[in-house]
């Protein structure tokens, strides 16, 4: 099995940057891709700012900072991906815009490639069938934000190879990461579990049950979770977690994962999290109402 030298991510948000730091600092050369300049530009700096930081508590030497610097590059166009030993999209969660961009990337990349999805949800067999490689098209579900939380979650499509899944392994666990692996069902095994738990809270807030706090802070001391649902809820996007609770009842079949209608209203009403500043909390008239993530 052939080492990963360089790979390719596609996205320059909070996950694909997350994703291409850790490759960075732990040898692999990496491109950054993303259509919009700008957003690579600040994937770019946060990315340098994050390794300084680590550096400043002695997490890394000031080699590898040097090092990593070298290693990662950014670019517009997908052009740059034709020597990559493997692709990781971190793009928007719409099955549609993820078979078109493999489409792209099976025509792109050398046909040794391995292209794998940062999905949270969305069947890799259906991605896989896009391509003319469908054996080496695998799920590589990294959670947020990548550098920090220590789980990658892998999934097999129907066609994916052994060979595919071993070298995608190796890789995560050359992160640091604990690997698990899913079948390829809806919503795989974090999200089947945690999207209907964050669901039944929008329903319980929707109802009248109780407040937003009062439901986070039961779920954080009776539960012992890090986070309430609602307040990880705004940190996931909200946006995102509809995306996920569609594909659920749609792939399920079952009402019970039908997305509460107060999820649905909000982000009707562009209150997507922490991202837009407002969600089920409001981050703009309320900054310390919750405490910020933990610094990298």
């Amino acid at each position: 099995m052939a080492e990963m030298k360089i790979i390719g991510l596609i996205g320059a948000g909070q996950m694909g940057s997350g994703i291409a730091q850790l490759a960075a600092v732990n040898g692999v050369h990496v491109w950054l891709h993303d259509t919009d300049t700008e957003a690579l530009t600040r994937a770019h700096n946060s990315i340098s700012k994050n390794i300084q930081r680590l550096v400043s508590k002695g997490h890394l030497t000031r080699d590898v900072e040097a090092d990593a610097g070298r290693r990662l590059r950014c670019t517009s166009d997908l052009d740059d991906f034709h020597s990559v030993d493997m692709v990781i999209e971190a793009i928007v969660e719409s099955e549609d815009a993820k078979k078109k961009l493999f489409v792209q990337l099976d025509k792109i990349t050398k046909g040794s490639a391995i292209l794998a999805s940062n999905t949270s949800s969305i069947s890799i067999t259906r991605l896989a069938s896009a391509t003319s490689r469908p054996s080496q098209v695998i799920g590589m579900h990294f959670m947020n934000p990548p550098p920090i939380m220590k789980l990658v979650e892998i999934i097999k499509g129907a066609d994916t190879s052994d060979d595919t899944y071993n070298a995608t392994r190796c890789l995560a666990e050359r992160f640091g990461k604990t690997v698990i692996c899913s079948n390829d069902f809806p919503g795989f095994i974090v999200n089947r579990i945690l999207m209907p738990m964050i669901n039944e809270a929008f329903h319980a807030l929707h109802t009248g049950v109780a407040t937003k706090e009062d439901i986070d802070t039961g779920m954080k001391l009776g539960t012992n979770h890090p986070m309430g649902p609602l307040e990880l809820a705004d940190l996931i996007g909200l946006d995102v977690c509809l995306s996920i609770m569609k594909v659920l009842h749609a792939g399920l079949g079952d009402s019970r994962y039908a997305p509460c209608p107060l999820l649905v209203q909000y982000v009707d009403a562009g209150r997507l999290g922490r991202k837009r500043g407002i969600g089920v909390y409001d981050y703009n008239t309320r900054p310390k109402e919750i405490k910020p993530l933990a610094k990298l």
